[in-house]
């Protein structure tokens, strides 16, 4: 059960930084699958099952926002990583927090925060199911 391999979805439309995401997360041994926009990253979640969603929050059709929004009411227990160049307002990246993101992360970013971000949110997350198996058990 330890060695499996986490999902996460990529909302992102910005070809480039697909590709970055693409380089430094597939290196690590996720498996990615990529969006363009709101709508189709909204879409891509039943049928993807994600362990992470990272989205920008300047999105086509859905901004990030809406994303966040609609993960957390529908898959709660997915956290979420914005990725995004909005951190100067920081409005924006309050509401993305309020609205439930679990981290954040200001473009352009260094690789290997990123990575450590991503790692920790998945260890995180490992230590919750694991503290809830063993109360459950009890």
């Amino acid at each position: 059960m330890m060695n499996n391999i986490k999902k996460i979805l990529v909302i992102e439309d910005d070809i480039l930084m697909v590709k970055i995401l693409e380089f430094i997360l597939r290196k690590e041994g996720y498996e990615l699958t990529i969006a363009k926009d709101g709508i189709e990253g909204i879409e891509k979640l039943n049928s993807v099952n994600p362990d992470l969603v990272i989205t920008d929050i300047i999105l086509p059709f859905k901004s990030g926002l809406e994303v966040i929004s609609f993960v957390k009411e529908n898959f709660n227990h997915i956290p979420v990583i914005v990725v995004s160049s909005m951190g100067e307002e920081e409005g924006t990246v309050l509401e993305a927090f309020n609205l439930g993101a679990d981290d954040f992360v200001s473009k352009p970013f260094n690789p290997n925060e990123l990575k450590i971000r991503v790692k920790r949110i998945f260890d995180r997350k490992q230590m919750f199911e694991h503290t809830m198996k063993t109360a459950i058990s009890a």
